[in-house]
């Protein structure tokens, strides 16, 4: 292990960097509430705002997964799709397999410039976490309960409510539903053979009804479907603790371009391309497996400097104040403030541990464990 790497490991170095995100995320989420009113005046200038908010908020983390990482990540695509990238409106089909899934997804949407508008049809109670789930809520994110019938209608209205949206975003969208487990796995299984649908050896059955509806919602404002199958190297199962601590990973993703006048708009005949589409996934996993690599040309867009230069802002206006303060209550000599300031200090570290529990495989939701909820599809 080298010094760096050896630095990187130190619980020193991982409280500075919750301290950051921590305040920094507090201070951004009390100036988005501080653009309520704004919304009454203009809500194309509020959502402009918030974009850019936002984006001090989830940069920080694609910060860490590039920069102090340095997980390389690795684009396969048609190069005749590659310029479109980021100049379009697309909903993005993700693989839900991996801890770290979304923000290889944000790192992405940052080499393409669409970090701060990007989207995500997320479960309810994410809209409860503090920052990245009040920063969500600001960004007009689309939260669903995980009940067809509650969910039809919100999600319906919400999508419908981003035909306006002054610039560019991705819709990242998990049509599994769930996180992939061994357990989700045999369960989906079954039900696809209960249904007479072809098996799959690395995705869950996807969620129809979901797509349709996005699909459906963003005809006109979408351009393109961005089929997105995700992978790692020497067979990894990276984690948002292993990013803290500094561990490079390398991350593959294959990108198709699916024009959205091709998705059928009956929800059969949609229903039934999904099915087919995720065959096809599973046939690109397999050739991955089998050869380490996705069958299309490597294009890799180059890490972009502003997610960092975004962090060491927040690090210098943040870090710079704490280090007097600790001067100064070091020097007092008072054994209350000093265990006091631990306190805090450590509490920063739980409340970050905490969030990041959210991500881990074995956290991951019931959805999905049980037959009868992937029959309602």
């Amino acid at each position: 292990m080298g010094l760096l790497q050896l630095l990187k490991s130190q619980f020193l170095c991982h409280l500075m960097i919750c301290y950051v995100f921590l305040v920094s995320g507090l201070i951004v989420n009390l100036l988005q509430l501080c653009t309520l009113p704004l919304w009454l005046v203009s809500k194309q200038l509020a959502r402009r705002v918030n974009i850019r908010l936002a984006y001090c908020i989830s940069s920080q983390m694609v910060a860490a997964l590039e920069w102090w990482s340095g997980t390389e990540c690795t684009l396969y695509t048609d190069p005749k799709s590659y310029p479109l990238y980021g100049k379009e409106n697309a909903i993005v089909v993700l693989n839900h397999t991996f801890e770290i899934d979304f923000l290889c997804g944000w790192t992405f949407c940052e080499r393409f410039g669409v970090l701060g508008s990007s989207k995500v049809l997320a479960k309810k109670e994410l809209a409860y976490v503090p920052i990245i789930g009040w920063m969500w809520y600001f960004l007009e994110i689309v939260f669903c309960k995980r009940k067809w019938e509650e969910d039809r209608r919100t999600v319906t209205q919400s999508l419908q409510k981003l035909r306006d949206y002054p610039e560019n975003f991705w819709f990242l969208l998990y049509c599994e539903g769930t996180r992939f487990t061994p357990k989700k796995h045999q369960i989906s299984m079954q039900v696809a053979e209960t249904k007479g649908l072809p098996k799959l050896k690395y995705h869950l059955l996807p969620r129809t009804k979901g797509f349709w509806v996005t699909v459906q919602s963003l005809r006109g404002t979408a351009a393109a479907v961005y089929d997105s199958t995700l992978n790692f190297r020497n067979n990894e199962m990276p984690t948002l603790l292993g990013i803290l601590n500094g561990k490079k990973y390398h991350a593959d993703l294959y990108v198709r371009r699916i024009p959205l006048e091709l998705i059928p708009e009956d929800e059969a005949e949609c229903s039934a391309w999904l099915h087919k589409l995720y065959q096809e996934k599973d046939s690109f996993q397999e050739h991955y497996a089998k050869t380490g690599r996705f069958p299309s040309p490597v294009i890799s867009p180059p890490r972009r400097l502003w997610s960092l230069i975004n962090w060491l802002f927040w690090s210098c206006l943040l870090l710079y104040p704490l280090g007097l303060l600790l001067t100064q209550l070091i020097s007092s000599g008072s054994v209350f403030t000093i265990v006091a300031s631990v306190a805090v200090c450590c509490a920063a570290s739980l409340g970050v541990r905490w969030m990041i529990g959210q991500t881990e495989i074995h956290r991951a939701s019931n959805y999905g464990n049980k037959e009868v909820s992937l029959n309602n599809n």
